[in-house]
């Protein structure tokens, strides 16, 4: 009642406001410090949204660390801000405020799905499955991550640097669900890409976990020691609750047990956190260690109490953004 007498108490002092500004027009709101544009790869042929903030500060003597954000429509407004802050609070953190690029698509949709569905899926081989299930082959529509990590390295990197001085030393790459899973195909693939890596939700699921196969080799592929964060929201495994009141009936009901069933079948928070342990498992005590080559630098597990799949990109860049510049 309290909060509601507040409201009604601020709404009676900005009437006379809002009626000297009834004839003013909204304009559309605009973010600071941030830039986008659209352009066409010439490794996919898909058209991408790319948003870029860079920092007002001068840049540290190696150029700003920089972070590259997937689902750049969704992400980047709440990742960019979060750099604001950094920014804002340097002189006391000593932390170096980093650049941040959004890597979103011209459809102007928060998630397009079937963009993304090609883009961060590796190119594993068909394998049998029913349509709509893990491992169902969906020839033409999935694996394009291998051109996708092309785009980022040979298109988008280049044309980012021509806007501020970036240091090729501290680079991140952010991704959730989907995106986690690119994350983790670079990772294992191509590990100089980036030198910090924050996998969100990471499907590891699909097409039966073929996304683990990179694995084998990691530490002869890493020589340049990056680091690894997987965050998974606490609740992206246990079954959904059953609404109180009447029991749920027909295609309501069936669809919670679907939902139910897809979650324990993707076991997102046990596969997560068993890849952690193993990649933990695997760095020897002593860096150097002999026989024992060190894959990663440092691997970090964060479970997100409370966060189902949807609401946990959220805490996930406001950790990652910590884990990388630590």
């Amino acid at each position: 009642m309290m909060a509601l007498r507040y409201l009604l108490g601020a709404a009676l002092l900005i009437q006379p406001l809002a009626h000297a500004r009834a004839e003013a027009q909204w304009a559309t709101a605009r973010m600071p410090q941030a830039l986008e544009r659209d352009i066409v790869s010439t490794n996919t042929g898909q058209r991408y949204r790319i948003f870029v903030s860079v920092p007002e500060s001068a840049p540290p003597p190696g150029g700003h660390p920089v972070i590259y954000a997937l689902d750049g429509n969704a992400s980047f407004p709440a990742l960019a801000l979060m750099a604001r802050t950094v920014e804002r609070r340097s002189k006391v953190t000593g932390q170096a405020p980093p650049a941040v690029v959004g890597i979103g698509y011209a459809s102007g949709e928060d998630y397009d799905q079937a963009a993304r569905a090609l883009d961060y899926t590796p190119p594993a081989p068909a394998l049998p499955g029913a349509p709509g299930r893990p491992g169902a082959a969906d020839a033409g529509k999935e694996g394009g991550a291998a051109r996708f990590l092309d785009f980022i390295n040979l298109e988008l990197k280049p044309l980012v640097q021509q806007l501020a001085p970036l240091d090729q030393q501290r680079q991140a790459l952010f991704g959730h669900s989907y995106g986690g899973l690119f994350v983790l195909h670079t990772l294992f693939t191509q590990p100089a890409s980036f030198q910090t890596y924050i996998a969100a939700s990471p499907s590891i699921w699909w097409r039966e976990r073929y996304v683990l196969t990179g694995l084998a080799g990691l530490a002869q592929r890493s020589g340049g020691k990056p680091q690894l964060l997987i965050t998974v929201g606490e609740l992206e495994q246990a079954a959904l609750p059953r609404a109180s009141g009447a029991p749920a009936a027909g295609s309501a009901a069936n669809a919670a047990t679907e939902r139910n069933k897809a979650l324990m079948e993707r076991r997102m928070v046990g596969e997560a956190r068993q890849l952690a342990a193993a990649l933990q498992a695997a760095q020897p005590a002593q860096p150097g260690q002999p026989g024992q080559p060190r894959a990663l630098s440092r691997v970090r597990f964060i479970e997100l109490p409370g966060e189902n799949h949807g609401s946990a990109m959220f805490p996930a860049l406001s950790r990652g953004l910590e884990f990388f510049l630590e």
